[in-house]
Order: structure tokens, then C-alpha cells, then sequence
């Protein structure tokens, strides 16, 4: 199976999870890199159809903080167990998961970072697409900005929990109360996950302390989440706004929209929004700038306006238990 469907040609594997891996590949028609996510073959809970649903929802979203979806297919592997596989924008640069292993990152970073995967939120909620696995590994910091991958376990909004009794989809740091009741996934649960990884950036962990699974879930259900430590230079309604996206109650967890302007807003970023599209941005001189460095966030209260085209000139990155 190293070249699917006569086109893709596989070079290198560069992640596994629990029910797919994803690889490098070339496509032969287009002459360009793409990642090829396989989906393991043999689990019969997740079905060809529903893989391929799932690729045409996540196809629909055409955003600059979005990894896009270019093809879907299927190859073979066992006597009538074809492998699905979706065909997507290779993203290069590095998790933010990599980078959370050194420590939070510096307010002004997180809360750019965390902005512009609130936009690319923003834009799945507006097609009706809640992703259920934000988290730092499926973010990736690029030259160009943020990333936003794998919306391979998307689903539509209220839509019911089909996976089998016993196997909640997602990751259990980042799981908002409902999603552990098996209630159907509404964008709110997205927002939890949302405040979760930005107190993760902003604090350097998790705001549940866990040594196991077992351990974050229980505490998860007795205590409420830990505040985030005295932060230097932070604005209190960022403090504030990460307290209210992990808010229990769905209904008091503020909108992908609005976090995304208020967070923009805080370090005077633009992040893209198209209900925004028509506000222009004041230029900017900095597109050699890598910006995911400490110095790069003394630049970041000099971006420019909300609104308007993506792309200030660079981004940040996450952590183990929240992988």
C-alpha cells in the first residue's frame, strides 16, 4: 500500500493514534506534498460511510487556520475491509504540544495562538461542525500562522454520541462535562476544550493535576478547575475569559466568535473572521518575523487589526498529559 489509488505515494509516517495513522505522501497528479490520514483498518465501530461523512463536513471549511481537505478514498487491506483514507494539506512547522514540553509560553504568544484556533473554531461552528478533540497535538505552529488539524472525529452540531457504550471520543483533559455524559457534541464543547488549552499555555499545565486518566476524571468530578497563577502583564478579561470557557453549564461558555475578538483584541492581533472580512488591516513590516520566539511577543501588541486577511507573520506550541 505505498501509492493509494494510483496517486498518493507514501514517504514517511509522521503520527499514530488509537485509530489511524497519518503520513507524508506525494500526490503524482498534482506534483505537491500532502498528509494521507489511514484509518486502522479492522475497527468496525467506525464504519467507510462515516469516515467519508466526516471528510465531506470537514472539506466544506476553507479557512486560513484550518488544515484542508483535499480527498477522500478507500484501499484495500483485508478480504472486504477496505482501509478509508483522507487527503489533506500538509501543515509544516511544530505541534503545540512540542512546544508546551518547555514550559508556558510567554501570555502574549498563548493568547495569539489560542485566538486564531478560536477563529478557525469560528469557522467550523458557522457550518454547523463541532471538531471534539481540540487539543495541543492537533495543533500545528506554521511560518504562517496556526493550523488547526484533524477534524476527522468532527460531527454536526447536537448531532447523538454513535460510538459504543464505554468509549467516549476524545481526549479526557479537554472533554467538557457533557461529552463525559455521552450528550450529543454542541460547540460549547469545543469552547471548554478551548479554555482548557489556553490555561495549559498560559500556566504550563493542566488546570486538573492528574498522574493518570482514571485520577484527571475523578478529580474532574469533584473539584472545580485550579485558577490560573499571578501572570505578569495579563489582561484580566483574558484571565476571566479562560475561567468562563470552562464553565460547567454550556450555556455560560462564551462563542468561538466571541473569543476569538476578545482574544485577538488583547495582544491588538487580527485573526480572520468572515463576518469581519470587509474591516482592512493596517499593514504591517514584519513578514520575516518568526513569531513564535519570546522576542517576536514583544512584537505581537503591535499587530494589526481585528478583522481582514489572516496572517501576521508567524505563530506558537503544547504538553504530554494533554497531548
Amino acid at each position: 500500500m505505498r501509492t493509494l489509488d494510483g496517486r498518493y505515494r507514501l514517504e514517511q509516517r509522521i503520527g499514530v493514534g488509537g485509530m489511524s495513522e497519518v503520513w507524508r505522501a506525494h500526490d503524482a497528479v498534482l506534483d505537491r506534498p500532502v498528509a494521507v490520514k489511514l484509518i486502522s483498518p479492522g475497527r468496525d465501530e467506525v464504519p467507510v460511510e462515516r469516515i467519508r461523512a466526516e471528510a465531506r463536513s470537514a472539506a466544506r471549511l476553507v479557512h486560513p487556520n484550518v488544515a484542508s481537505v483535499h480527498d477522500f478514498g478507500t484501499a484495500p487491506a483485508l478480504p472486504g475491509r477496505p482501509v478509508p483514507y483522507i487527503v489533506m494539506e500538509l501543515a509544516e512547522g511544530e505541534t503545540l504540544a512540542a512546544h508546551l514540553r518547555s514550559g508556558p509560553l510567554d501570555w502574549r504568544i498563548a493568547v495569539r495562538v489560542c485566538a486564531e484556533i478560536a477563529a478557525a473554531l469560528a469557522a467550523a461552528h458557522a457550518h454547523g461542525i463541532v471538531h471534539r478533540d481540540v487539543k495541543p497535538a492537533n495543533v500545528i505552529l506554521t511560518p504562517c500562522g496556526v493550523k488547526v488539524l484533524d477534524f476527522g472525529i468532527a460531527t454536526p452540531a447536537g448531532a447523538p454520541d454513535e460510538t459504543p457504550a464505554g468509549i467516549v471520543v476524545g481526549t479526557p483533559a479537554y472533554l467538557a462535562p457533557e461529552q463525559l455524559d455521552r450528550q450529543p457534541a454542541t460547540p460549547a464543547a469545543d469552547m471548554y476544550a478551548l479554555g482548557v488549552l489556553l490555561h495549559y499555555c498560559l500556566a504550563g499545565r493542566l488546570p486538573y493535576p492528574a498522574d493518570s486518566t482514571t485520577e484527571l476524571l475523578g478529580a474532574r468530578r469533584r473539584r472545580p478547575a485550579e485558577p490560573l497563577p499571578p501572570i505578569d502583564g495579563l489582561p484580566a478579561e483574558v484571565a476571566g475569559l479562560c475561567r468562563q470557557l470552562m464553565a460547567d453549564d454550556p450555556a455560560r461558555r462564551p462563542s468561538s466568535l466571541m473569543a476569538a475578538l476578545l482574544l485577538a483584541e488583547a495582544v491588538d492581533a487580527r485573526v480572520y473572521v468572515p463576518m469581519l472580512a470587509t474591516v482592512p488591516p493596517r499593514q504591517r513590516g514584519d513578514a520575516g518575523v518568526s513569531p513564535w520566539t519570546r522576542e517576536a511577543a514583544a512584537e505581537a501588541t503591535q499587530a494589526a487589526t481585528v478583522g481582514g486577511r489572516p496572517g501576521f507573520a508567524g505563530r506558537a506550541s503544547g504538553s504530554r498529559a494533554g497531548d
